[in-house]
């Protein structure tokens, strides 16, 4: 990209200064240099239109996702960005701790009309304002029309669970996951949220929390439809989300579908290429079939507190979300926008194309206005659900909690495949017979780690200094 060639001939030229300053032909770099962690694919793009339009500023960026860095960062005292890309379920728990710069002084009356309102309230804490919404994720359900239309399901008219359910079970007659699920908690609280469930509640000081999974109705409803599809086999519970084997297996069209965030038509184009025509975007079926949705994921840009460069951060993460070169880049690039004139602009309801990062616009919907069914999906979004301070953790020790009843299934599930292959007869590559796997232990349910779960969150939050109410 330009702002990368742009970046390494600064630090060659900076470096052959300490020689020969003449030999580059111009002066040492006197830019304020800003480091950014983000890992949206269009980012480079506008790194490239905020340094043409901010000379002063230069912007060294680093594809990092996930909060484990960001976390080491914090607890060693360095390496830290100056401004980072964090989803709004975490940006609490930054805030609550001190992390984040209180930027409200810096933004204008106007922004609070600039964005929607949901994502809006995600990016305050107590009033103040800790970062600038980016993106927004309300859930979609993306498929294969290819793969469906082999089966002969119009996924496009999957409007309840049931629904779902009955083109799952045709799906794996022809060796085809709907889905696949290995533990995601975020993906399994955003479903909880569109079933209607409030397990978690957290007092607008961020100091007093409640968890109330057993007692959730939304959360005992979705558990239970989703054990269901577990136990018969219609989910692969071996393909973690993003990893390389879960990327390809959306290529070759053995795992069919994916419920996500409206962020993730840039995702499958960087990730799933060869797919590109095959897939289109519908909404979320619900347990009863009426309309309503959740948000996963969506993220804002955050300056952190221990930064020495404030201002230039600031006008980084401002470029990002409120100008509309950034905004326009970002789109162009797939991303689901925030704020509300994009929302209704007629240029992105009618888009039929994702931007690659080259800048070549891809039909990746097979000629689908994908935005009008994903702005649909916004319109439905319920309000009420709550995220914890402390949500980071809490989506970490999910992977040890209820992510048990995923490992036992795919054990099982690796029993049953051998025991299949023993009696057709299978041999392995010396010729012997098959040895047969052992039996996993007692079955770990959906249900059990969920009660491990919330146990789990209410000794942290309490060891954590918070105020921890059961109801």
């Amino acid at each position: 990209m330009v702002a990368r060639i742009r970046r390494a001939a600064a630090v060659a030229c900076a470096s052959l200064a300490v020689v020969a300053t003449a030999a580059c032909g111009s002066a040492a770099d006197t830019r304020t240099h800003i480091t950014v962690w983000s890992w949206e694919p269009s980012m480079a793009e506008v790194v490239d239109r905020f340094e043409e339009a901010n000379p002063d500023v230069a912007v060294d960026l680093e594809d990092v996702s996930g909060y484990d860095n960001l976390n080491t960062a914090i607890q060693d005292g360095y390496g830290m960005p100056d401004v980072a890309q964090i989803e709004y379920f975490a940006l609490l728990q930054y805030a609550v701790s001190g992390q984040l710069l209180d930027i409200s002084d810096y933004v204008g009356d106007d922004y609070a009309n600039f964005y929607t309102p949901g994502t809006w309230s995600s990016v305050q804490l107590a009033g103040r304002i800790y970062g600038l919404p980016m993106d927004s994720g309300p859930m979609a359900f993306f498929y294969n029309k290819d793969v469906f239309d082999q089966v002969g399901v119009d996924a496009s008219q999957i409007r309840t669970w049931d629904d779902y359910y009955e083109a799952a079970k045709k799906l794996k007659r022809i060796g085809v996951y709907i889905t696949a699920d290995a533990g995601d908690a975020s993906f399994y609280a955003a479903m909880i949220w569109l079933t209607g469930g409030q397990p978690f509640h957290t007092s607008p000081d961020g100091k007093t929390v409640t968890v109330d999974l057993d007692g959730d109705d939304g959360t005992e409803r979705f558990t239970a439809f989703w054990q269901k599809m577990i136990d018969e086999g219609l989910i692969d519970t071996r393909r973690t989300t993003w990893s390389d084997s879960w990327k390809r297996a959306l290529g070759t069209g053995t795992i069919a579908s994916v419920f996500s965030g409206a962020w993730m038509p840039s995702l499958l184009l960087s990730d799933v290429l060869g797919a590109a025509g095959l897939w289109r975007v519908s909404t979320m079926p619900t347990p009863d079939g009426q309309a309503t949705n959740a948000e996963n994921g969506g993220s804002a840009m955050a300056v952190l507190q221990s930064t020495r460069k404030p201002e230039a951060s600031y006008r980084f993460v401002d470029f990002v979300t409120h100008d509309r070169q950034g905004i326009e880049a970002r789109v162009a690039g797939g991303s689901f926008p925030a704020d509300l004139a994009t929302l209704s602009s007629k240029e992105f309801l009618d888009k039929t194309t994702v931007r690659n990062a080259n800048g070549v616009d891809i039909p990746y919907f097979g000629g689908q206005q994908f935005n009008r069914v994903l702005a649909e999906a916004a319109e439905d979004v319920s309000v009420g659900y709550q995220y914890l301070p402390f949500e980071v953790y809490a989506r970490s020790d999910f992977r040890s909690t209820v992510g048990e009843a995923y490992r036992w299934e795919s054990s099982w599930q690796s029993y049953l495949r051998r025991q299949r292959q023993i009696a057709a007869g299978m041999t392995d590559n010396d010729g012997k017979p098959l040895e047969p796997y052992a039996l996993p232990g007692e079955k770990v349910s959906l249900a059990k780690g969920i009660a491990s779960w919330q146990a789990d969150l209410r000794e942290y939050g309490t060891n954590q200094g918070f105020n921890v109410l059961n109801r």
